[in-house]
């Protein structure tokens, strides 16, 4: 069905040419009955414990993501540096725009460091093939961030709780150099987290004055484009994008509702009249998707979900589609207003009569490296982060007749 996991350089457990969510190891069922067989795919389900990260070499460089516009992380983050630099013997790879940080230039002690950093920016230089591991410090939006800078293949991440909620944060900076020295040893759990991979596709007719009409079209797309890529297919102006939370499709500033149809592989499956559409990988499905009402799915479930914004139906409940289906989102003909569209809070455009956005399961998961295992990991995030099944317990009914007898 979907193709979800292309090897990467640090993890062994993908090394699969294709990875499918179906049926294994049995494909036959009953005396006559069988699978087609496909010779380009290969029937798996990934086990969770077997998810073990390994190094095929030993990592040389670190790509540090520090949380912007927050000062109690410079600390922290001048001694990790530090200590990749000096202890690790790490090449350390930061944002320009960080290494340029006052905070950073004024301090004479960290002069040596800082020189040694490896600096690049969001959108001009590409550092896909030179990070092997990610460290990450801050919130969830750090995360998320990473994953929009590897629009390919991702490095294992590794996220440091220094934010406002760390649900996908599972680490504690106060133990900083044994939990990173294990990560460098190797073997260590990690979660597989899936993304989506995005196409918005514009109609040639609402283009003005980008490219003339009777250009020849370009080569077909491939899974290589860089990030916010756009080519010419087919008289189409693309935008090829890979998000980890959410796409989501709403009425922007309109004060009409919003009036868009959802196609699933190719077959008109309804219309979505509300607010909009929230369509979410598992990881999303604790963000954005449950406070709109949808379930909460672990990270290492291959499914799609799709959840209306206040929809203008009381039958309309989130649901949840295998992974690999071709999800496209237009307007309908009889909308009365455009849409906007945004990914990962990220890009926010407007979408118009003829446009479509088309969405399926990307290649290149983001394999989060866990504090602990895939389940303590995500349920401990539940409890702490969304308190999760809290409430007052019930007194036991001894302890309510002990009670009552003592006041009579």
């Amino acid at each position: 069905v979907a193709a979800v996991a292309k090897p990467t350089r640090a993890l062994r457990s993908t090394r699969v040419t294709h990875f499918l969510h179906g049926p294994y190891p049995a494909t036959h069922f009953g005396p006559k009955a069988c699978i087609l067989p496909n010779p380009t795919s290969v029937m798996h389900i990934q086990d969770p414990a077997s998810q073990r990260l390994t190094w095929n070499k030993p990592p040389v460089n670190v790509l540090v993501i520090r949380k912007i516009r927050d000062e109690s992380l410079v600390g922290p983050f001048k001694e990790l540096c530090r200590f990749l630099v000096e202890e690790k013997q790490m090449m350390v790879y930061v944002e320009r725009r960080v290494a340029d940080d006052a905070s950073l230039s004024m301090d004479e002690t960290f002069g040596s460091i800082r020189n040694q950093l490896c600096t690049f920016r969001e959108g001009y230089d590409d550092i896909s093939d030179c990070v092997d591991l990610i460290i990450c410090l801050g919130g969830d939006g750090t995360l998320l961030y990473a994953s929009s800078l590897f629009q390919g293949s991702v490095p294992p991440v590794m996220a440091f709780h220094l934010g406002s909620l760390g649900f996908l944060t599972p680490f504690k900076f106060e133990s900083y150099k044994t939990e990173v020295a294990k990560v460098f040893e190797g073997n260590a759990a990690i979660t597989l987290r899936s993304r989506l991979k995005v196409k918005v596709v514009k109609d040639m007719l609402q283009r003005t004055g980008q490219e003339s009409y009777g250009r020849e079209p370009q080569q077909q797309e491939h899974n290589g484009l860089p990030h916010g890529h756009t080519s010419s297919e087919a008289g189409k102006v693309t935008l090829q994008l890979q998000v980890l939370n959410e796409v989501v499709v709403d009425r922007g500033p309109s004060s009409y509702l919003s009036n868009v149809d959802l196609y699933l592989d190719g077959r008109l499956i309804t219309s979505v009249q509300g607010d909009g559409v929230i369509v979410s990988t598992p990881t999303g499905s604790t963000a954005y998707a449950a406070a709109a009402g949808a379930s909460m799915i672990h990270p290492n479930v291959p499914a799609i979900m799709v959840t209306p914004i206040c929809p203008h139906s009381l039958s309309f409940r989130p649901i949840v589609v295998p992974a690999g289906v071709e999800l496209m989102i237009t307007l309908s003909p009889d909308a009365r207003n455009t849409a906007w569209v945004s990914f990962d809070g990220r890009k926010r455009q407007e979408i118009q009569h003829g446009d479509c956005i088309k969405i399926t399961t990307s290649c290149y998961p983001v394999p989060s490296i866990c504090c602990h295992d895939l389940v303590y990991d995500w349920f401990e995030s539940l409890a702490q982060c969304l308190h999760w099944n809290v409430r007052k317990r019930q007194a036991r009914l001894a302890d309510i007749s002990d009670s009552s007898d003592t006041e009579n």
